[in-house]
Formats: C-alpha cells, structure tokens, sequence
C-alpha cells in the first residue's frame, strides 16, 4: 500500500533544509513507526536528500517529523529546481510503498 493510504503528510523548509511531517489517520501509527524510517526515507528522496534524514517521532501525536539534509538544492535562492521551497516533497513521500498491515 502507498503511505498516503493511512497518512497525510505536510512540509516546511529552511535553507537547505526540508521538514516532512507524517500524519497518521485513525490508529495507524503502529505503521508507521514500523515502516516509515529514516533510512526508507533517505531511500525514496535519494534524488532529492543528499545529507542526513532524522526522525523525530511523536507518538502522542500519532506523527512523526523528518528533517533532511542538504534537500533543496543549496536553499531557495541558490537552487535551480522548480519547487525551491520543497513543498511538493509531502506528496512525493506519500508515495512510499509499505507493506499491507
């Protein structure tokens, strides 16, 4: 199934920093701490996150907030890419494939 499946997702940016949010609908959460890593993350945007991706995750929240790295192309002034801001980059993660519960 496709993250966008059991969650919504929302972004911001900083520099050359990109924040992805991971919202779980209903009780999901258990889905997602389980498959939606920092490494399967870094793994999906390899295109995109070129420095370190972390996860932070907030349980009580049923959410999880990644920060990558050198994601933007040198920041919003610098880079050449059609979504400088990174906005765009929720929908691509949505798109992450995970295993049926």
């Amino acid at each position: 199934m496709l993250l966008r499946d059991i969650a919504h997702s929302r972004t911001g940016d900083k520099g050359d920093i990109s924040n992805l949010s991971v919202i779980a609908y209903d009780s999901n959460y258990g889905l997602l701490e389980k498959y939606v890593t920092a490494e399967s993350v870094k793994a999906h945007l390899s295109d995109i996150a070129f420095g370190d991706v972390v996860r932070y995750t907030l349980p009580g929240l049923g959410a999880m907030n990644f920060v990558l790295q050198k994601a933007l192309g040198g920041a919003v002034t610098r880079s050449l890419a059609l979504d400088a801001h990174g906005k765009c980059l929720s929908s691509a993660l949505l798109s992450l494939e995970i295993p049926d519960a």
